[in-house]
């Protein structure tokens, strides 16, 4: 559970937010120090500052800005989502899948998180079946078909598994087939170290991204499809 938001901290996060969003660095920034110190129980001021300097290319500082996020608020399910995609930014790939346990440990239903898990396997672990399940559990949780069923599709091929079994449109006992699943994703040049994977379309997520920051994560982004401007890049 996350601590409750006093109106005084909401009003301060939300003042910073507004400045991150204008593009306003210094002055979000400073916003966010001052939420950080003021209420020391809340992990998402220094998650904000952390995707600040992120985007600056200072993985190693945004890094440890979520270790201690996570330390103040093992329950945020965003923060270790942040700090396992930073890990993996720096190649810290081990890290970064502990991380993501750690969130999904938190919020089983928080699906940012499965779905970085499952890039993370498949793309850079070289384990197509753990990623297998991370998409599985969120196309369950999101409901999202494009374009995760393909690659869901394109690993149940490549573990010799077959299409998977979905729901037939049609009533019980009408005797007509099932759906057959999408078609799997564009092929493209799989990274170095993993030459059976398929590149995805999207990088990992950012749920708490400068596009929406916040308190805790509302319901629409623990469960919403994460969106190619809301990717974590080294650099911005």
């Amino acid at each position: 559970m996350h601590p409750e938001v006093p109106p005084a901290a909401r009003n301060d996060f939300d003042r910073a937010v507004n400045f991150m969003r204008a593009g306003n660095k210094l002055e979000a920034e400073l916003g966010f120090k001052q939420a950080a110190l003021q209420y020391p129980q809340f992990a998402a001021p220094l998650v904000n500052l952390a995707i600040l300097e992120r985007k600056d290319g200072r993985l190693d500082v945004a890094e440890e800005i979520l270790k201690s996020a996570v330390a103040r608020e093992a329950g945020s399910a965003v923060a270790w989502t942040e700090l396992g995609a930073t890990q993996r930014l720096r190649g810290e790939f081990k890290d970064a899948v502990s991380s993501y346990e750690q969130a999904i440990a938190a919020d089983p239903r928080y699906a940012p998180a499965w779905r970085n898990l499952g890039v993370l396997a498949d793309l850079y672990l070289g384990d197509p079946r753990r990623a297998l399940t991370a998409f599985e559990q969120y196309r369950q949780l999101t409901g999202e078909e494009k374009p995760v069923s393909g690659w869901i599709a394109e690993l149940r091929q490549r573990l010799g598994l077959g299409p998977a079994k979905r729901p037939a449109a049609e009533a019980p006992g009408e005797g007509k087939p099932e759906s057959s699943p999408p078609p799997p994703a564009s092929p493209g040049t799989p990274p170095a170290g993993n030459p059976g994977a398929t590149p995805r379309g999207t990088p990992e997520p950012t749920p708490q991204g400068p596009g929406d920051p916040q308190m805790e994560p509302s319901p629409a982004n623990a469960t919403g499809a994460p969106t190619e401007s809301n990717a974590p890049r080294a650099g911005g």
